[in-house]
C-alpha cells in the first residue's frame, strides 16, 4: 500500500497513515486503502491505528478537495460511500481499535478517531468537526461522532466547526484519555487487552455495538460461558492460575 503500512505484531495489528507530508489527510487512494486494510484483520487481538509525523489525521486533502469541486451530484454520491465505507470498515472491526491521536484530528481525521473503541490524545492534539467551515457539514462521520459526544455536544461543535483541545475532546467523550506519553499509554492498553479472552473482547464490543433485549443477552452469556474459552476462563481463575490466551 502507498498510503499505509500494516504491520503484525505477535496478536496485534498496527495500522499507520504514512502521509506525513500532507498531515495525513484524505484522498481518494488513503480512503481505498484504509478500507482494504480492515477488510480482513484476521486473529488480531487488537489493531493500533496511528498517523506517522506531527498529525494523526488532518481530514481531507487539499488536492483532492480541489478536483471534487469538478464533481457531479451522482460523481459526489459515489465519492462519500466510498469514505462511509471506509469508516464503516473501522466501526465493525471485530476486534478492538486503538487509535493513538496527536498533532491534529480534524475533519474526516476526527471521524477516525470516533470510528476507534478507544482513542487516546497526547495533550496538545486540536480537533475539530470543521466542515461547516468550508461550507459543507459532517454528514458521513456523524453515525460514529454521534454515538461517542451525543447531541448536546454535536449540537455545538458540528455547527461551529470550532477547534478544541485535549481536554474537551475527553470531557464530551470523543476520546478516552489524554496522556503525555502516547506509546506508553497505548502499549498499556494493549496489554489489557491481551489480557483478556480473544473471542470475549470480541463478544464484548459487539455487545456494545448492537445492545441486545434482555432475553437475546442471557443467550450470549450463556453461549460464552459454556464455550471453551469462557470455561477456560474459569477454571483459570479457580484454580488461581493464568488462562492459557495469557
Amino acid at each position: 500500500m502507498a498510503n499505509l503500512t500494516v504491520e503484525r505484531d505477535g496478536s496485534v495489528l498496527r495500522i499507520v497513515l504514512t502521509r506525513p507530508d500532507r498531515r495525513n489527510a484524505f484522498d481518494a487512494a488513503l480512503i481505498a486503502e484504509l478500507a482494504e486494510a480492515f477488510v480482513d484483520i484476521g486473529r488480531a487481538r487488537a489493531v493500533v491505528l496511528a498517523g506517522e509525523g506531527a498529525s494523526f489525521c488532518a481530514g481531507a486533502d487539499v488536492e483532492w478537495m480541489r478536483a471534487s469541486a469538478g464533481l457531479s451530484f451522482d460523481e459526489n454520491v459515489a465519492d462519500a460511500n466510498a469514505m462511509r465505507r471506509m469508516f464503516e470498515s473501522i466501526d465493525q472491526c471485530p476486534a478492538p481499535v486503538v487509535a493513538r491521536v496527536q498533532g491534529h484530528a480534524l475533519g474526516g481525521g476526527a471521524g477516525l478517531v470516533a470510528t476507534a473503541d478507544i482513542a487516546i490524545a497526547a495533550p496538545t492534539t486540536q480537533f475539530a468537526f470543521s466542515e461547516v467551515k468550508l461550507g459543507i457539514i459532517p454528514a458521513v462521520i456523524s453515525p460514529f461522532a454521534l454515538a461517542k459526544i451525543g447531541v448536546p455536544h454535536a449540537r455545538r461543535y458540528f455547527v461551529t466547526g470550532e477547534r478544541f483541545d485535549a481536554a474537551t475532546a475527553l470531557r464530551i467523550g470523543l476520546i478516552s484519555e489524554v496522556a503525555d506519553d502516547l506509546d506508553d499509554a497505548v502499549d498499556r492498553v494493549v496489554g489489557e487487552l491481551l489480557s483478556a479472552g480473544p473471542q470475549a473482547a470480541r463478544w464484548a464490543k459487539r455487545l456494545v455495538r448492537e445492545r441486545p433485549a434482555g432475553p437475546e443477552t442471557a443467550r450470549w452469556i450463556s453461549e460464552r460461558r459454556t464455550s471453551d474459552e469462557g470455561q477456560e476462563g474459569l477454571a483459570a481463575f479457580l484454580g488461581k492460575r493464568k488462562p492459557n490466551w495469557r
